[in-house]
């Protein structure tokens, strides 16, 4: 995620950006400042009465040892002038000066290549623009198969929710262990585990739904958990459905997160929501930073706080002491607390874009937590929950090095079948 030309946050979100290497300069300065090879040595007596052969190998003894010798004067020549503090300081500047400057390619070129070039930025634009058109398709796409998803999702919701009991048939889930018996073991583990059930049924009161099942999502990705304090949990265990909304056709770009409360003694809300609008347009100053769409600004709602229950704002008690007579009198100020709830009143993106860095922080991450629920947690709520989503994510990354692992040995394993392989080379 990045802020773009246009004052949005482009998406995807994790891009990489490369730098220039302070040490990327160094070996160019190295040879420069390599000394002058010393004339060849005048051959000995004995050198010249020597079989040439042996000749041979005692020259390519002494240019070995001569180029050591050169190398070892070029070390410390380098290391004296990376000690100067001017040369350093020089040597700073100059790379500062080539971070991000033109390599004065394009101004080398004569005018009708540049009236080209020119020719090709203009299809650029276009292919920008047919790019956008593109993404604007997608959003559509994604609009009509919400639809085809919302009936599994309000399902779904009506069994956290005991609204609904599923059947026996729907609640059958065979599990990898479960695949490796034999039926009649299977049948036989099954009743063991009906009985049990019935037992611990006996013992205590039978739960409703699927408790805390939203909340335990939350405090199972470590993006949302990191929102969570400790005064949010209770209010946060009666959420019993997140939903997302999509702009009407025609309409701008844009999203809505809909979370869905039962009745509690927190707020009367009994839905809390979240719009982010978003553009898919190449922006006019600058096109080609153009990348798909970019969320532009999030608006959320006004939660009707029941009186002494409002999360987001906590009072403190200061002490005054009066400069003149020296009393000292008690003052009780509200200040803003941290809660998860402050997700609905993020900062207002003024008309002109400009943002100072920490409400452009604070929008960032804003937009990257409601792209985040929005792709991954609505569409894959239950696996969250289990923590088998997560662990998805890790084996991703673990295959990733992995993969990475077995290019390497692929390579080692060709240089060594090379027969003109030399690891001396």
């Amino acid at each position: 995620m990045y802020m773009s030309a246009g004052g949005g946050i482009s998406l995807p979100f994790y891009r990489h950006r490369s730098g220039v290497s302070f040490f990327s300069g160094t070996s160019s300065l190295r040879s420069a400042a390599s000394p002058v090879q010393p004339p060849a040595r005048e051959q000995s007596k004995d050198q010249a009465e020597m079989d040439p052969a042996d000749m041979e190998d005692v020259e390519e003894v002494e240019e070995e040892e001569t180029g050591e010798d050169e190398n070892s004067k070029a070390r410390q020549l380098t290391v004296q002038m990376m000690q100067n503090p001017q040369i350093l300081a020089a040597l700073q500047e100059r790379l500062d000066g080539l971070n991000g400057s033109p390599s004065g390619y394009m101004e080398s070129l004569p005018k009708v290549v540049k009236r080209r070039v020119n020719a090709l930025k203009n299809l650029q634009v276009k292919c920008a623009h047919i790019e956008a058109k593109f993404y604007e398709e997608v959003h559509e796409l994604e609009r009509k198969y919400a639809a085809l998803y919302q009936p599994l999702f309000d399902k779904r919701s009506d069994i956290v929710k005991a609204a609904y009991e599923p059947t026996d048939e729907e609640c059958e889930w065979k599990t990898d262990e479960e695949e490796e018996l034999t039926v009649s073991k299977q049948d036989e583990m099954k009743e063991k585990a009906k009985l049990e059930e019935e037992k611990k049924d006996e013992e205590k009161e039978d739960p409703k739904g699927i408790p805390e099942f939203w909340l335990t999502v939350f405090k199972n990705v470590d993006l949302l958990s990191d929102m969570l304090q400790e005064h949010d949990e209770p209010i946060l265990k009666h959420l019993q459905d997140i939903k997302v909304k999509f702009s009407d056709p025609g309409q701008p770009m844009s999203f809505t997160l809909e979370f869905h409360f039962e009745p509690n003694d927190f707020f009367t809300n009994t839905v809390l929501t979240k719009t982010y609008k978003m553009r898919s347009e190449p922006d006019e100053s600058d096109p080609f930073s153009f990348d798909g769409p970019e969320i532009m600004c999030c608006t959320g709602c006004t939660i009707d706080w029941t009186k002494g229950k409002n999360v987001t704002l906590k009072t403190i008690k200061k002490k005054q002491k009066h400069k003149g007579r020296g009393t000292v009198r008690t003052v009780t100020k509200t200040v803003p607390n941290d809660s998860f709830f402050n997700f609905f009143t993020p900062p207002e993106v003024p008309e002109n874009g400009e943002l100072d860095e920490d409400s452009e922080a604070v929008l960032a991450a804003d937009f990257e937590i409601g792209h985040f629920i929005r792709e991954r947690i609505v569409p894959r709520a239950v696996l969250y929950f289990t923590g088998e989503a997560i662990e998805d994510d890790d084996d991703d990354y673990d295959e990733e090095g992995e993969e990475a692992d077995d290019e390497e040995g692929e390579e080692e394993a060709d240089e060594e079948n090379d027969p003109d392989y030399d690891p001396k080379v």
